[in-house]
């Protein structure tokens, strides 16, 4: 057992918890949204239609996926730490690129985007 290498290793598994905790609060910041906007939107329409739930099949579309991009992109986070910690276990351990979990939940967010500027407006 080499003590530099060791050290370098606790160092990967320092960073890869410091990542996971990243991912965590980005995923539970797309869930709030998600899920708060969702609320709010059916309070106004509550208020404004007098107890009547109405509320705008676009907005709950938009809420609902971001509440889903922030599931799946836990999910992913989750299995992507599990996997380095086991990667980190063996002796031969190399870096190696791994999926761009960061790019796939920026690309799910635009699309998100996309969808909520055309639900503006078109008036969805």
């Amino acid at each position: 057992m080499n003590l530099t290498n060791e050290l370098a290793k606790q160092r990967n598994r320092d960073a890869a918890e410091r990542t996971l905790m990243a991912w965590i609060r980005t995923c539970l910041s797309l869930i709030s949204f998600g899920f708060g906007l969702d609320k709010i939107i059916a309070a106004i329409d509550r208020a404004l239609t007098g107890g009547e739930l109405q509320a705008q099949r676009g907005v709950q579309l938009v809420a609902a996926a971001f509440v889903v991009t922030g599931v799946l992109a836990m999910a992913g986070a989750t299995v992507q730490y599990r996997r380095e910690l086991r990667r980190l276990q063996h002796d031969d351990y190399v870096y190696r690129d791994k999926p761009q979990l960061a790019a796939a939940t920026a690309v799910l967010i635009t699309l998100i985007g996309v969808t909520a500027l055309a639900l503006v407006a078109f008036g969805g």
